[in-house]
Formats: structure tokens, sequence, C-alpha cells
């Protein structure tokens, strides 16, 4: 692969390249800037033929990068932060004042950096209080005036299906650390957050409709507790096909397990909010189009 001479980086390249990067597989970036994963593919080869370099490691189905996809990384991720600053310097009002905004613990390193960081780029005089929690625990919050925009998660026909604006959708799909045995069990044991997770009262209700054998072995409000039993092999747990890195496969028929369907993500907002308020509910909406 050799550079070409006076090359200027397209903007959807960069793109699609930190939305690889950041969610590690190409088909959850495809979903994310509404593309193929083939065309996603594509577009990785044709920034890797520009630079002259390889920017991803393929390890099945996840993706890592390579030291010089680390180094352009950086580089992308200032890019698109002075476009999107350039762009509102010139299309967005000043705005000033602060925003309470809500998300599940598990948005905390998935979604939130890109949001955080196109809206400090675009809205610098806004501060913005951000609150991890669980989603039930969020809408306690907002009723209670205490938010002014919160996320939560949510399954069709389901928990909080009629809440909110949907401003995405993801497979969940059972997980176990690679190589793992905990999904052998006569029994199956399971890793789940608290009874007003979504994940969970979907799993358990797939596992129920087809009559496999199982126990709540480990909950935790916070994904990372049950990423934890996972990768010690101690249970197997419904999780965000994103979630799923080269530690973890995904398991399914051929392991006895059912399929478990989609969640949303939501977005819900106060009926009093102010101007910063509204631009930052926009920005979040916005921002799952183009992570």
């Amino acid at each position: 692969m050799t550079p070409l001479a006076n090359l200027l980086l397209e903007t959807d390249l960069i793109r699609t390249f930190v939305a690889i990067s950041e969610f590690g597989s190409f088909s959850s970036a495809a979903r994310q800037v509404n593309r193929t994963p083939s065309a996603i593919s594509m577009q990785v080869k044709k920034l890797e033929s520009q630079l002259g370099r390889t920017l991803f490691r393929r390890e099945g189905r996840a993706v890592t990068l390579t030291p010089a996809g680390d180094t352009l990384l950086a580089y992308a991720r200032d890019m698109l932060r002075l476009n999107d600053e350039a762009v509102s310097h010139f299309t967005q009002p000043a705005i000033e004042g602060k925003v309470s905004f809500g998300a599940p613990d598990d948005f905390g390193t998935r979604f939130l950096p890109n949001i955080l960081r196109r809206f400090a780029a675009t809205h610098p005089q806004v501060e913005v209080a951000v609150s991890l929690s669980s989603s039930e625990h969020l809408l306690q919050q907002l009723a209670d005036g205490n938010l002014d925009v919160s996320l939560i998660t949510g399954v069709r026909d389901g928990i909080n299906d009629q809440l909110g604006d949907v401003v995405y959708t993801e497979p969940l799909v059972w997980a176990g650390v690679r190589g793992g045995r905990a999904h052998a069990l006569e029994t199956l044991p399971l890793a789940l957050a608290g009874l007003g997770c979504c994940w969970r009262h979907a799993a358990v209700d797939a596992l129920k409709d087809i009559g496999r054998s199982f126990r709540i072995a480990y909950t935790c409000e916070n994904c990372q507790g049950q990423l934890a039993a996972l990768l010690g092999d101690l249970a197997v747990a419904p999780l965000p096909e994103s979630l799923i890195t080269h530690q973890f496969e995904r398991l399914g028929e051929v392991e006895g397990l059912p399929k478990i369907g989609e969640y949303d993500i939501r977005i819900c907002r106060s009926d009093d909010m102010g101007k910063a308020a509204s631009a930052f509910s926009d920005h979040v909406v916005a921002s799952f189009k183009t992570l």
C-alpha cells in the first residue's frame, strides 16, 4: 500500500474508522453510520490504501487497532471535533446553561465519550451534569424533576416499550467467556442486572419459553459486574451484540440457548426543558445517527 501525494482524508472515511474503533466490529459500526458491512469494509480498505498502513487486526468478528490505527485514532477524533466545531460556529446560536443528563451505567464507556465530546465542541458554554444509574432509577429522577434528559433501555412489547423515542436498536445475544463451559451446565447459571432491567426480563422470558432450566447466580446493577462473572466462567449473560469482544464468545442454538431479540435505547425528556437541555437532547439524537 502506497500513500498518495497531496492526500486529503474524507470525513466519511474518518467517521467510519472512529466508529469501528469504538464499537469493535464492522457490523456494529455499520449500523452507526447507516451503511452495510460490505460498504464499511470498502471504506476501510480505501483508507488503509491511502495511508499505506494496516489499521485493524481481524480477530473473528471483532477487530482491534494496529499501532498505526492507534496513532490515527487521536488525529481522527481531532478532525471530527474540529469539523463539528467549525460547522456549529456558523450554524448554531450561542447557548449557555446547565443540563442534567442521565444514562444507564454501561453507556459510560460505550456511548457517552462520543456524545459529550461532540457536544462540548459545538456548545462549549453549556455545563453537562451526568448521572449514571439503572433505567428504573433514571425514570424516577426524571419524574422528580432532577433530570432534563435521560437515555433508558427498553424492549418492544416489554419494559419501557411506550416511553420516550427510540434512538438506537441492537440485538441482545447470549455471551460467555471464550472457551468457557458455564453454558454446558444442566442448570444454566445467569449473571443479570436487577429486576427492572429489560435485558434481564427478555432473557428470562426467552429461557422460560423453551423450558430451559436456569438459576440466577450473580446480580449486579453495573454491567461490569456481569462481565466479571463471565470472565470467571461462572455464568452466561444477555448482552448487546456490540459488547462481545475477543474475550467473549456469542452463544446460541448450538449451545441450546434461544434467541432473545432486540433492545432499544430511548431518549426521555422533561416537559420543561430550557434551551440548553433542548439543544443537548437534539444533539444526543443526532449522535446516535453519526457515531
